[in-house]
């Protein structure tokens, strides 16, 4: 298919789905083009309907093709790339897709009390046990990379659609601090964060002007 795919995105500082596989195209090689929608307006809903009826982002449209939900997006990025988004060996495919799957169906207490703020550090919110049971299932997820130490830095060695899935999570971290992480752990949050094809998503949050007082959470 000629051309190159439209990204359709949220902010970038608080639009954890859209940086998904926005940021799995980087590692792809894959160029986009972004629309991007100022989230939360009364205006945002019929925007995103100019591209899909579901009216939430991300979208991909690439020419007649248009496809919603950052897990569908991601696994066809993968295919553009000759399925270079996941792991080579069939085990760890499905490892991998059941991580990211797990990202996309859990973590609700996660993501309901920190919501990602890749502007905002050394904010703090009040721990319950559901919160402290996700962050130690994701301690357990960013710890467990002995098994493709040798491959890369990654969760299965090279950079996948799991890693891209857990970025935005890795922000969370980030932002509202790293207790209950084993060193493994924070070390790969530190990796993800910094990660040089990140870097342009994250100066592009940073130079937002919007605030979303619901999304700025912790002191």
């Amino acid at each position: 298919m000629n051309g190159r795919p439209l990204l359709v995105i949220g902010n970038r500082n608080y639009s954890s789905w859209s940086l998904r596989p926005w940021i799995l195209a980087q590692h792809l090689g894959i160029a986009l083009d972004i629309q991007r929608i100022v989230l939360d307006t009364p205006t945002f809903h019929a925007e995103v309907c100019r591209y899909w009826p579901g009216g939430r982002v991300p979208v991909l449209i690439h020419g007649a093709l248009v496809i919603p939900e950052s897990i569908a997006i991601m696994e066809y990025l993968s295919e553009l790339a000759d399925g270079l988004g996941w792991p080579a060996e069939q085990q760890e495919r499905a490892h991998a897709r059941a991580l990211a799957a797990e990202m996309h169906a859990g973590f609700a207490t996660l993501r309901s009390l920190c919501p990602m703020n890749i502007r905002a550090t050394g904010r703090h919110v009040t721990s319950t046990t559901a919160l402290a049971r996700d962050i130690a299932r994701i301690n357990a997820i960013f710890s467990d990379r002995s098994h493709a130490a040798d491959r890369g830095p990654w969760l299965f060695g090279h950079y996948s659609a799991a890693d891209a899935m857990y970025l935005p999570v890795a922000f969370r971290l980030r932002t509202y601090g790293y207790e209950g992480l084993s060193s493994q752990a924070i070390e790969y949050v530190e990796r993800a964060t910094s990660d040089p094809l990140a870097a342009t998503w994250v100066r592009d949050a940073q130079a937002e002007t919007e605030v979303i007082e619901h999304e700025e959470v912790g002191h």
